[in-house]
């Protein structure tokens, strides 16, 4: 109910600023009785970007909220940082929801007025070297999604040309895929003869290779076969030029001697870098993530470059959680609520996180058979992001304790169940007046 009273807000943060930052320009808001004019507008050259500081510094200013899409933000937000600034990048769906506000100097009035009173939040980024190893990190992850699409070319190609070797081989930048198709490309056409280079593993036999590999030879259809392999290997050049970038930082970002103690239940992923990245990330956090069922080495890569080891920018496990947006929603109106959905997001490390939660769904271990109980009672992606929740909950625990990760095993968590239901039938029995006998 209304009172008639006008809210009464306390400056927290008296000398802010508001930055509404776009691809040309940056429309900047201190407070009015700060400088006249109290909103400039500056373009996104350097120079430009050294002349806003200098203006900030005149009026006082210690913290700046800035609202931005793309990456248009990150030139001025490390400048600001090296400065002495405290820069919030805040979310825009935080602040949207204001009528009237049509222009970007309303934005950035706006955003100044919010960061006075200590209403807007800063989104999360990495300090120091860790910003610098998430860059090397999603530069590799973007090289391997390129490379990607041209193994995609490589099987268009094949297939064009009636060659059904996907068919046969499941993947055709394995030893024997990747044999018989720089074969082709230099002039070997028999399926015989092609047949011949199958490794011992695979599956299906040289009759069955031959067979696969009578086509049409179409000269159009081999040379885009030669364009994707050409990229195939441009790019896997760049990776392995990431990987040797990577490894001098995880180098120099070590922080403990020993080494991990191995583990025998997990084969190497064919994306990983080149290098003992299970040993570096061992010494840079001092503890080893990847005794966690369904956290492989790539996972915990992920999860490590996207936040460090340092949890304590976060207040408790709670706050991690809901960062990845792993947590139960909070619609509520009236004491009711409205939605529990998770918030949608695109945070890579969830995403690391809720692919692990999928390879659990064979595992014997506790955790697979938590996954399991929970496809029973949900449907599968809630299952995912609960059993991504449970792993973000781990990860953080073993981060600030700095203890091992021990798996009790499929049966213990089992028994643990049956156990915590059994009671739960004994409460209600008494509830009602009877006694519950086992048989």
């Amino acid at each position: 109910m209304a009172t008639g009273k006008s809210a009464h807000f306390q400056l927290t943060h008296p000398n802010a600023a508001g930055i509404d930052i776009g691809s040309g320009s940056h429309f900047v808001a201190v407070s009015p009785d700060r400088d006249n004019p109290s909103v400039r507008e500056f373009p996104s050259f350097t120079e430009d970007l050294e002349h806003l500081a200098d203006w900030l510094t005149e009026c006082g200013i210690d913290t700046v909220a800035m609202e931005s899409t793309g990456v248009y933000w990150i030139p001025l937000f490390e400048m600001l940082e090296v400065r002495g600034f405290t820069v919030f990048l805040v979310n825009a769906r935080h602040v949207k929801s204001v009528p009237g506000r049509k222009s970007d100097v309303l934005d950035c009035q706006w955003l100044q007025q919010l960061m006075s009173f200590g209403l807007l939040r800063g989104a999360f980024r990495p300090q120091g070297d860790i910003c610098a190893l998430r860059s090397v990190a999603r530069q590799r992850a973007m090289l391997l999604r390129y490379q990607a699409r041209h193994v995609q070319h490589m099987q268009k190609a094949l297939t064009q040309m009636n060659l059904q070797l996907t068919q046969v081989i499941s993947d055709v930048v394995g030893v024997t895929g990747q044999k018989i198709i720089r074969a082709i490309l230099v002039g070997e056409r028999d399926g015989v003869t092609l047949a011949k280079l199958r490794h011992g593993r695979i599956h299906a036999s040289e009759k069955e290779i031959a067979k696969s590999l009578q086509g049409n030879w179409r000269e159009e259809h081999l040379f885009a076969l030669k364009q994707a392999v050409d990229l195939y290997d441009n790019y896997t050049e760049k990776l392995e030029e990431c990987d040797l970038k990577l490894e001098e930082m995880l180098q120099e970002l070590a922080k403990y001697s020993h080494e991990p103690q191995a583990i025998t239940r997990r084969s190497r992923n064919k994306n990983a870098p080149q290098f003992d990245l299970r040993l570096h990330l061992f010494r840079l956090c001092g503890v080893d993530l990847t005794r966690i069922d369904g956290i492989d080495v790539t996972t915990a890569f992920t999860v490590l470059s996207e936040v460090g080891a340092d949890m304590s920018r976060f207040k408790n496990v709670k706050h991690f959680t809901s960062w990845l947006g792993l947590c139960p929603g909070t619609k509520i109106s009236g004491g009711k609520v409205l939605s529990g959905k998770s918030k949608r997001t695109a945070n890579r490390a969830a995403q690391a996180l809720r692919l692990a939660a999928v390879n659990l769904r064979a595992s014997q271990s506790a955790l697979g058979a938590y996954y399991r109980r929970l496809c029973a009672r949900m449907d599968k992606p809630r299952a995912i992001t609960a059993c991504a929740h449970k792993l973000a909950r781990l990860i953080y625990a073993l981060l600030t304790k700095g203890e091992e990760f021990v798996d009790k095993g499929q049966q213990y968590y089992e028994e643990r169940y049956r156990q915590r239901v059994v009671n739960s039938l004994n409460k209600r029995a008494e509830q009602l007046g009877m006694k519950l006998v086992s048989a």
